[in-house]
């Protein structure tokens, strides 16, 4: 399994309706055959000094290889996403792991 976790820090000065247009760009994400498994979340209420609760939005994206994860990459859904919401964030961090063995 290969795992895609993004984290947005969207900008302060969002309109309602911008904020919702974001959520549902990251909806439509979902809609992408390579996607094996989608969650999207926004920050638990859990305090303690090592969790960053900065972030706005989590997305977890699970794929079945890197093979897929590159295709989700280079999806039109994807790229319409970045070209729509692009300018919605200050901020995106990008962690990308695989399972123990690699697959």
């Amino acid at each position: 399994m290969f795992v895609h976790a993004v984290y947005f820090w969207l900008r302060k000065d969002l309109s309602e309706a911008e904020q919702a247009h974001f959520v549902s760009g990251l909806q439509s994400l979902r809609s992408i055959e390579q996607v094996h498994a989608c969650y999207i979340g926004q920050p638990a209420s859990t305090e303690r000094p090592v969790i960053e609760r900065g972030y706005s939005y989590a997305l977890m994206l699970v794929f079945t290889d890197e093979n897929a994860h590159d295709e989700y990459q280079r999806h039109a859904v994807h790229d319409r996403f970045r070209e729509t919401c692009g300018s919605y964030w200050d901020q995106v961090r990008i962690f990308d792991s695989v399972d123990e063995m690699g697959v």
